[in-house]
């Protein structure tokens, strides 16, 4: 049955579909809790976005002079990093997953995610039941998700790269010898750089993965803690007055914790996609653009 629970759930590396098999829903198997949240955020970004910018003002309300404060504050960072040169391109990608991640992030400190789903009820107004499948579930604390941001931005990058040096400097800023040796000692050289150069491509392979796990693995402990923190006085057998004031004062640092490490990682996945345009986009010093 659907309850409704005090303490929210353990997230485990698993995202189960909001209508299990035994609800008799086959066809939105499909519908993880986790993608149900993403459903959530991108509709509230959308709709945020379209009330701010629907009727524009010189002398803008609440909603555009916050929501301009944000655009500007984040093409003035890519810009900084990326280069004037760039920064029209890359902006609209960067700035979109830096909103919906954070969105995200904080959409999962939100009560109610972990804490609504289907699970075994239990007997009188003070029980508390148990959550089997959350209906919510915060979307960067699913690895299918940041996989599948860190993937498409990478292929971006790729063809941002490659339209914008060309394939030739782009093979020779990976393989080519550097330093500006010429002679004798650059064609020395040359199997140092091209072995150099396998190790580029393959850190280059490597970076979706260390995008993705390094977003999930801080939600997804995150959340965790939270739980155990919120259990704490369960797990420690105190009476349920105890447990209770326990689950409300324990969490309280956690929480205003967990809502600057939703903000860190927003930016810290903004900023590394933005270092890795600038290297393999940056023209030499004096070239025309």
């Amino acid at each position: 049955m659907l309850s409704i629970n005090l303490i929210a759930s353990v997230l485990s590396l698993h995202a189960p579909s909001i209508f299990p098999d035994e609800k008799g829903v086959p066809f939105l198997d499909w519908l993880s809790n986790s993608v149900f949240v993403s459903f959530a955020v991108a509709a509230f970004i959308i709709w945020f976005a379209r009330k701010a910018t629907k009727n524009m003002t010189v002398i803008p309300g609440a909603s555009q002079n916050f929501f301009e404060a944000v655009v500007q504050g984040l093409y003035d960072l890519v810009e900084s990093i990326v280069g004037s040169h760039m920064v029209a391109r890359v902006f609209p990608m960067l700035a979109t997953l830096f909103i919906f991640i954070i969105v995200s992030n904080w959409f999962g400190l939100l009560p109610g995610v972990g804490s609504i789903g289907w699970g075994h009820a239990g007997e009188g107004m003070l029980y508390v039941p148990e959550i089997t499948t959350p209906i919510l579930r915060p979307t960067t604390a699913d690895l299918n998700m940041t996989l599948a941001m860190s993937t498409v931005f990478m292929i971006f990058w790729l063809y941002w790269s490659l339209t914008e040096v060309g394939v030739k400097n782009f093979l020779s800023h990976i393989f080519g010898v550097k330093g500006g040796l010429t002679g004798i000692m650059a064609i020395i050289l040359i199997p140092v750089f091209l072995f150099v150069g396998v190790i580029e491509v393959v850190s280059m392979a490597f970076r979706p993965v260390s995008l993705s796990l390094r977003l999930y693995g801080n939600v997804f402990a995150g959340e965790n803690l939270l739980s155990t923190m919120i259990t704490l006085g369960k797990q420690l057998n105190l009476p349920s007055w105890a447990s209770y004031i326990m689950s409300v004062t324990i969490p309280l640092p956690f929480y205003f914790l967990e809502i600057l490490v939703g903000l860190l990682q927003a930016a810290v996945f903004m900023l590394l996609c933005s270092v890795y345009i600038q290297l393999s986009t940056a023209h030499e010093e004096g070239e025309g653009h």
